[in-house]
């Protein structure tokens, strides 16, 4: 089963991620108090996920404990492939979101985790950039189920 792992939020750029039980996300608008949040939002800017899978796997590979949540995106996902879901649409709980475009790493994600080989590592593995198509709360436990 798919499903929510993790949530974060921040209300500034560069600040640390907060985790959280729940996050409020209002169609078209991004997720309530988060730094990115905005009245007439980009679809590419509204929600970011990212597979626990691909965490551990680097964590391993480097012999790391990095928290999730510190990789910046707003969920941390268990048992779904997210690359697969460019241009689909999907349901997180009672919220609809529709798969825009992968996430790509950062040289600002480098720098705020302090490993140089991030960008390598998670080209293919950053996670996927969704716009919200509903509002309501999403919670850590949600399904998380392929609608089209």
């Amino acid at each position: 089963m798919s499903k929510v792992f993790k949530l974060g939020i921040t209300d500034k750029n560069n600040s640390e991620i907060k985790e959280v039980a729940s996050i409020e996300v209002l169609a078209n608008k991004g997720v309530v108090g988060d730094r990115h949040f905005d009245d007439f939002n980009d679809p590419y800017c509204q929600l970011s996920l990212i597979e626990s899978e691909n965490i551990d796997y680097y964590n391993f590979k480097y012999g790391l404990n990095i928290p999730y949540i510190n990789f910046r995106r707003n969920i941390v996902t268990k048992g779904i492939k997210l690359n697969e879901l460019v241009g689909k649409k999907i349901k997180v709980g009672d919220v609809s979101i529709e798969g825009i475009d992968l996430c790509r790493p950062c040289r600002h994600l480098t720098e705020m985790l302090d490993q140089e080989n991030i960008l390598k590592e998670f080209l293919r593995r950053g996670g996927l950039r969704c716009q919200i198509l509903s509002s309501a709360k999403i919670k850590i436990g949600d399904q998380i189920k392929i609608i089209d």
